[in-house]
């Protein structure tokens, strides 16, 4: 049967997260999932890229699925994005191919080289009502030349077990290609790309780097916690909702992003 691999952007404020729950509670895979079966009547199962927390939003989530459909990825896509809630939507759809003769079929998480995650924090001390849902609001003023300085550490292969736990077995070595702050306005943004993340990882690095930026801690101070990889000695994590799944980098998959480094 056909497979195909989407381009997904969410507002993640009213789920519990992109993976399907046991208990009934709405997720972004259960609502992709009834939207497909309500276009084709065939029960799809959705392979995620990253299984983001409740609360968590999404620009360029990749996802993937197999069905049989006969009407081209254009006519799929306008289908499902009329059966999808206002707060999902697929940006791009595509049919993928199997790759090479015995090799295995595109596969949205596995098949990733690189992810990308965008956290926003307001940093004022006026309360923004209508940017509560998509940021984290800090009302000290933050250094931003220090939590650069401190992002810098991250960059390459490190032990990140102080930062968060693996999805699955132990190993908590991730390769960090880019991580740092810049200023929009009241905005700070941080940006970090790697070949994979922790479950929590970019939510605890945010927070510890807030502790640097409002002096709370001093850089050698987070690079004690970072390099002891005991999760005790990481800061408060950082709440969900300032968190977005901006991009997904594939060898053999290519999607016109909105936002990139």
């Amino acid at each position: 049967m056909p497979q195909y691999a989407a381009l997904l952007e969410y507002d993640g404020t009213a789920y519990h997260g992109f993976q399907r729950q046991k208990a009934e509670q709405p997720s972004i895979q259960s609502k992709l999932e009834e939207a497909l079966y309500q276009v084709t009547q065939q029960p799809v199962v959705v392979t995620g890229a990253g299984r983001t927390d409740a609360g968590v939003h999404a620009l360029g989530q990749v996802v993937g699925f197999t069905i049989e459909w006969r009407h081209g990825p254009e006519a799929l896509q306008n289908a499902l994005n009329a059966h999808l809630p206002d707060d999902i939507a697929i940006l791009q759809l595509k049919e993928t191919l199997s790759r090479n003769e015995g090799q295995s079929p595109f596969h949205p998480r596995f098949d990733a080289r690189r992810r990308a995650y965008q956290y926003v924090v307001l940093n004022t001390p006026t309360r923004r009502p209508m940017a509560r849902l998509y940021s984290w609001q800090v009302t000290r003023p933050l250094r931003i030349d220090q939590m650069n300085m401190a992002a810098a550490t991250l960059h390459g292969e490190h032990n990140f077990a102080t930062f968060g736990q693996p999805p699955k077995g132990e190993n908590c070595v991730r390769h960090v290609f880019a991580a740092r702050w810049q200023q929009q306005g009241e905005n700070l943004l941080f940006f970090i790309e790697a070949n994979a993340f922790l479950y929590r990882m970019v939510r605890s690095i945010v927070g510890s780097l807030k502790l640097v930026g409002e002096g709370s801690w001093t850089v050698d101070h987070f690079v004690t916690a970072f390099q002891s990889q005991d999760r005790a000695m990481a800061g408060p994590t950082a709440p969900p909702q300032g968190l977005f799944l901006v991009s997904v980098t594939y060898d053999n998959l290519k999607f016109e992003l909105g936002i990139r480094d």
